[in-house]
């Protein structure tokens, strides 16, 4: 499952460049090591770093495709209420493509029936239809990217990008044993992920993890090279979103490329063993 279009990427894109070190020159170094290494799809929402990581594409390469999400702070300008119609949204993404201003439009955290809802308002009134949606996608998050998304795939060619391959940094291997000071999860805003961490779910995740690290040890990466090898070997996932602070978790997570390859279907199986949480699906849609 690709997205449909002529819409070319690789399999790793870019997003969150600078969310918790701010600097310009952070960012810019990220997005180097990410371009050299590939890279040509970036997730530039105003979200991250409060804008400030659109800063450093100025001058896109030709192959780059930025996505741009405005997310404002009243309540009118954020959500599916019935502030924000998904027919005006539709319109507005037409409107958009057919000024040159975009080549295709995606969605974001959609549920299946408002993607279906979209896709039916643009043929209803000769629109341009979505062509992806970005979903969360991690090693205990699997309901809507294996199951909900490979249907809407084969009904109407809609594509998945998926994100937090490494659950916030859970799957990381930094909160084996507590919540770190330097740590996302010890920064107030982000509480509930600290609350996440530390409770019994929490715990028999960290466990799950625990039991992993000796497959990918056998397979020569690391626990979170794994984890996004993992997400990339799903045959119905277009490209998979990385968030990274620093060169050194960047260049690390782009080794999961390299690791790929060694997801056959025994590891795979092998981790499901492990993680016992794959969802149930009616039917196979692999071909």
């Amino acid at each position: 499952m690709k997205v449909s279009s002529c819409l070319q990427q690789v399999n790793i894109l870019l997003g969150k460049s600078c969310c918790f070190s701010g600097t310009q020159e952070v960012a810019e170094r990220l997005m180097t090591i990410a371009y050299e290494s590939g890279v040509n799809l970036f997730d530039t929402a105003e979200v991250y770093a409060a804008g400030k990581k659109k800063k450093p594409i100025q001058q896109p390469p030709p192959l780059t495709v930025i996505c741009l999400f405005y997310l404002g702070r009243a309540e009118t300008e954020r959500g599916l209420s019935r502030k924000h119609i998904i027919e005006e949204i539709v319109r507005a993404m037409t409107h958009v493509i057919n000024q040159g201003m975009a080549m295709y439009w995606g969605t974001s955290r959609w549920s299946a029936m408002e993607i279906m809802e979209a896709y039916s308002v643009a043929r209803q009134f000769n629109m341009i239809p979505p062509v992806c949606e970005q979903a969360e996608y991690h090693l205990f998050q699997r309901e809507k990217v294996e199951v909900q998304l490979p249907e809407l795939y084969h009904k109407i060619g809609v594509g998945a990008m998926t994100w937090s391959p490494l659950a916030c940094g859970i799957i990381s291997g930094k909160y084996g044993n507590g919540v770190p000071e330097s740590s996302r999860a010890s920064l107030k805003c982000y509480q509930w992920l600290k609350e996440k961490i530390i409770s019994e779910e929490g715990r028999k995740q960290q466990t799950k993890l625990k039991d992993l690290t000796p497959i990918a040890e056998r397979l020569g990466c690391t626990l979170p090279q794994l984890a996004v090898a993992w997400c990339l070997r799903n045959e119905g996932v277009s490209s998979v979103l990385l968030g990274c602070s620093n060169p050194e978790q960047l260049i690390e997570n782009l080794g999961a490329i390299q690791v790929l390859p060694k997801m056959t279907s025994h590891v795979v199986n092998e981790i499901d063993s492990i993680l016992r949480n794959k969802p149930y699906s009616k039917k196979d849609y692999r071909s």
